[in-house]
């Protein structure tokens, strides 16, 4: 490390513990700029993981999905190429949440890989197996055609993971 490294360790050090160890690098940095220490945000991140200091994240992460490693996987039918020549001929799905005043809401969402248009989607208060599936029935409602070369393609970490042809 550099002399300019060594000298800005220890500041950057009691800025962090003078914080009760809270402060993560952009109010690390915030704070060594008003003390008059001019460095840099990214500067000040590689020297606090360099000494092990790290800021508290307030939250929680939110796990969506906790996928069985043992169950057998669908295949990989479009090899993630997610580009389609005509409509209803791949369809994507996916699974998020949403933070909300009142919780989380859980989204599930199929989109027509050709048209980028969603075409069904179920929005839940509680994360289960039927909020994808209500998102599949209402897209196969929607489109009410001949679906009989349709590729459905999930996130093998999904509730509804795998393709369907």
């Amino acid at each position: 490390m550099s002399l300019r490294h060594e000298e800005l360790k220890p500041k950057i050090r009691k800025i962090y513990q003078d914080n009760r160890s809270l402060y993560g690098a952009r109010k690390v940095w915030k704070q060594a700029n008003r003390e008059g220490t001019h460095v840099g945000r990214d500067q000040v991140a590689t020297l606090m993981a360099a000494q092990g200091l790290v800021g508290v994240v307030r939250g929680q992460k939110k796990r969506t999905t906790i996928p069985d490693e043992t169950a057998p996987r669908p295949s990989d039918l479009v090899e993630r190429n997610f580009t389609a020549a005509a409509p209803d001929c791949l369809w994507v799905a996916d699974l998020t949440y949403v933070s909300t005043w009142s919780g989380f809401c859980y989204v599930a969402f199929i989109i027509d890989a050709f048209s980028r248009f969603i075409v069904g989607w179920k929005v839940s208060t509680s994360l289960s197996t039927e909020v994808a599936l209500d998102a599949l029935e209402m897209a196969i409602w929607a489109r009410r055609g001949d679906l009989s070369g349709l590729v459905h393609h999930s996130d093998s970490k999904n509730r509804y993971a795998g393709c369907l042809a």
